[in-house]
């Protein structure tokens, strides 16, 4: 008997090592031959510590499972979910980038393969880089950080540009609130990443990639750093690259969990072993990038969908999503939903169908106030706006963004004053310093917008004229986008900002 029990760090957090443990102890005791798997988790945080048994009939879900719950597992006596896959959450996806995620014993290579893994490496050794770049372009994908710009056009431009030595970056420094999607691919699925780096390298003749983690994941970081491990001795990467005579090496990095160090140039400087602060552009990093050498930088789930689009062609993907948004996009449901976790669709269903079905409404039964989509830099949209598909241009064309897919729910008790106080009090705190609209106006923010809680009439459109210049004159995103989530808050909330408000209290 083979039983699945998450290593995902959601999982521990709520008890799958306890209950590995108990599970072992019971069977010891039974004197049963059991074999435990710590594999990733299926998303569906709601049910963690989600437990599989697998026997001749196929996998049946158990969960959330608690330790106390053992013995009746061992005796059949408790209640089963059945086939995780016919959950309604679960099947209702359309898994691409995370095909594999909770499916497979992460750190094992030839479960890995057996899944589908290195099919698309092994097609990509057989092509030019040209055509690597070519086939990405075709697939449509864009940047999943935020950004959305075109990855073919990124390694497009590295592939020609001139440097004797050219470095492809993961940016895995997951900082938004919300998000988590990063870190699942890491800990539950990391030879997926592994493979689409070599990818990206042989595409643009690449011979060295660093992956760029944060302090805050010490499961995930400990998890990949055990795959690199396996990865070079089953010459995944390494000097001879699935004996393709191709070169590509690779280094975790791990950051101290600095959010503006998610922008690339931040990043690059903190690689450097510079204090992460934003760089000038131009030059572009696909130009002068990393020790200024010719530089891919992609977020981790662009890289991740790589192999899928290489094992199963660039018209394939391209065939989902919606307009310009092509392919599908993992989103990270969280905040005050009854069934948060990672949810991996075509672009377009609509931000509604999201929040009310998938995600079952709020967990206190009360009414929608409002959804962060994008992190704390993202703009809030009310339920007015529910029928807005989700894809780049749909939400651009709503005042809002996509940035790496997370969604936050609040429900009808939430204060929009606060949470616009608390955009600005965030950037004031991770702003690099480097300019000063994002260094000063954060911080002139956060007072304005105690004014307007104390009634001062004029602050509104001072607040107003400060997020206009913090949007045009901030180095980076970090104080650029601050204005997104203070001024939709006041846009759509006009109440929590009302002078009245002071009075009724």
């Amino acid at each position: 008997m083979r039983i699945y029990v998450p290593l995902d760090a959601a999982a521990k957090a709520l008890g799958a090592d306890d209950v590995a443990a108990a599970i072992r102890a019971e069977a010891d005791a039974r004197g049963l031959d059991v074999e435990i798997v710590r594999n990733g988790t299926r998303g569906m945080v709601w049910l963690e510590p989600l437990v599989e048994i697998e026997d001749a009939d196929g996998r049946r879900g158990y969960g959330p499972l608690t330790v106390d719950d053992v013995p009746a597992l061992f005796d059949g006596t408790l209640e089963t979910l059945g086939d995780v896959e016919k959950i309604p959450f679960f099947a209702r996806q359309t898994r691409l980038t995370f095909a594999r995620c909770g499916l497979i014993d992460p750190l094992n290579i030839d479960d890995y393969e057996a899944h589908g893994g290195l099919a698309g490496l092994r097609r990509a050794i057989q092509m030019t880089s040209e055509n690597i770049v070519e086939e990405v372009k075709t697939s449509g994908l864009r940047g999943r950080g935020g950004a959305g710009f075109p990855t073919g056009i990124k390694w497009e431009t590295v592939l020609h540009a001139k440097g004797a030595q050219k470095y492809i970056i993961c940016n895995a420094d997951e900082g938004d609130s919300g998000t988590f999607a990063d870190r699942m691919i890491m800990e539950g699925d990391p030879f997926v990443l592994i493979e689409g780096m070599v990818i990206a390298g042989l595409g643009v003749g690449a011979t060295k990639g660093y992956v760029y983690s944060r302090s805050e994941y010490p499961d995930a970081n400990a998890v990949f750093a055990e795959a690199i491990g396996i990865a070079l001795e089953r010459g995944l990467i390494g000097p001879d690259v699935l004996g393709s005579d191709r070169r590509f090496d690779l280094e975790l990095r791990i950051g101290a969990g600095a959010y503006v160090c998610g922008e690339e140039t931040s990043l690059m400087n903190s690689l450097e072993g510079k204090r992460g602060v934003v760089r000038a552009k131009p030059p572009l990093p696909a130009y002068r990038g990393l020790f200024n050498r010719p530089t891919v930088v992609n977020n981790l789930l662009s890289l991740a969908t790589i192999p899928a689009i290489f094992e199963k062609g660039a018209e394939h993907y391209a065939d989902f999503g919606l307009g310009r948004s092509k392919g599908t996009m993992p989103i990270q449901i969280a905040g005050n939903v009854k069934y948060g976790g990672l949810f991996e669709t075509a672009f377009g269903m609509p931000l509604g169908e999201l929040v009310n079905e998938i995600a079952g409404g709020t967990a206190s039964g009360r009414p929608v106030k409002a959804v962060q989509v994008g992190g704390p830099l993202g703009a809030y949209m009310p339920p007015e706006k529910f029928d807005t598909p989700f894809g780049y241009e749909e939400f651009d064309g709503q005042g809002g963004l996509i940035g790496h897919a997370g969604i936050v729910v609040f429900d009808d008790t939430v204060d929009m004053l606060q949470m616009a106080r608390f955009a600005m009090e965030f950037c004031a705190i991770e702003s690099c310093g480097k300019c000063t609209p994002c260094r000063i106006g954060a911080v002139r923010g956060v007072e304005t917008i105690d004014r307007i809680a104390h009634g001062d009439p004029d602050a509104p459109a001072l607040l107003a004229d400060l997020c206009e210049t913090m949007r045009g004159g901030s180095l980076c995103a970090l104080g650029g986008f601050t204005p997104f989530p203070v001024m939709s808050a006041l846009t759509h909330f006009p109440d929590d900002f009302a002078p009245a408000r002071e009075a009724a209290e």
